[in-house]
């Protein structure tokens, strides 16, 4: 364990580290706060973001670290500048505000995923909308390529998008839609991509639905991010919106390794290369269940956060 922040008086149900860093991290909470720490010795809160009204729904760094535009349940999307900690910008939407990214390239362009089943684009500098597309039910999860050419998304009834993003104009059209397998239609809590896994031999996406199915796709790049299931676990189901993330150097030896929270208030590890026996690790320091997880960029640091507004950053042991 390297460091506890205990200051949240309400459930921390978001958190990442910034772009490229190893110790800055942000995390929002359901009281609406967003808060900014670093976590290098000594590890200290550098700004605390007051503003929504309700939960904070995800955040996302620009590129360069200086911005978070965050989306709420308020049906507000705020840009927030971190040296002075000031909001310089509010979109007000018509229905809550689930999910949203920076491009990947272009930064002047924020996703935006709600509760009206619209992702929209906007203009990060004027606030305007570029583009809009409508899928079949409530947008609650996001992340794009490497590239920015696609965007994924998940939504309430279980369902992952690939979408075509034009990188100059933000134009969006929709490529393929997979159906999460399952009897009942769950809401996607975890959508993530990254650029290339051993395992698959090349991009792959995980998911994460409300009901503790974990799944893992190869993604077909040159034919619009077709998905090709590959292996998926099943974990107990949810009563919270819990997410998982990769472990992309852990699993750069051998295996294919997830982090994931838990309501039994356990981070545990799982590796997708062993069906029957997956879960290899877990650690034990929360009192509360687990509902977010995220590394920094070195993969030396974890952090994890619970319903009791407890975030627990915890360093990686040193392998010989």
């Amino acid at each position: 364990m390297h460091c506890i922040f205990d200051q949240c008086k309400a459930a921390v149900t978001i958190l990442k580290f910034g772009h490229m860093s190893s110790d800055l991290l942000a995390y929002g909470a359901s009281d609406g706060t967003l808060t900014v720490c670093t976590v290098s010795d000594p590890p200290k809160v550098i700004k605390l973001l007051n503003g929504h009204s309700k939960d904070v729904t995800d955040f996302d760094f620009s590129s360069n670290n200086q911005y978070i535009a965050s989306s709420s349940m308020d049906k507000t999307v705020r840009v927030w500048e971190l040296t002075k900690g000031d909001c310089i910008r509010v979109i007000y939407g018509v229905s809550s505000q689930l999910c949203i990214r920076f491009h990947p390239v272009n930064n002047n362009f924020l996703s935006v995923g709600n509760a009206n089943k619209e992702i929209t684009v906007f203009n990060f500098s004027t606030g305007r909308i570029i583009k809009k597309l409508v899928v079949d039910s409530e947008v609650t999860s996001m992340d794009h390529d490497h590239t920015g050419q696609l965007l994924f998304c998940g939504d309430a009834q279980g369902c992952i998008y690939s979408i075509s993003m034009e990188s100059h104009s933000g134009a969006l059209s929709r490529s393929h839609r997979h159906r999460t397998t399952g009897k009942r239609k769950c809401p996607v809590t975890t959508v993530q991509y990254r650029s290339f896994s051993l395992l698959a031999g090349g991009p792959v996406l995980l998911t994460c639905t409300q009901d503790g199915n974990l799944s893992f796709f190869s993604v077909a790049l040159e034919i619009q991010g077709y998905l090709t299931f590959r292996c998926s676990l099943k974990l107990a189901p949810r009563v919270h919106s819990i997410r998982a993330s990769f472990c992309p150097l852990l699993s750069l030896e051998k295996g294919e390794y997830i982090v994931a929270g838990s309501e039994d208030s356990n981070v545990y590890f799982y590796d997708l290369a062993k069906p029957k026996h997956s879960c290899v690790n877990k650690l034990q320091g929360h009192r509360f269940p687990v509902v977010a997880v995220a590394w920094n960029h070195g993969e030396n640091l974890l952090a994890s956060s619970d319903l009791y507004g407890i975030v627990i950053v915890w360093k990686r042991a040193k392998t010989s």
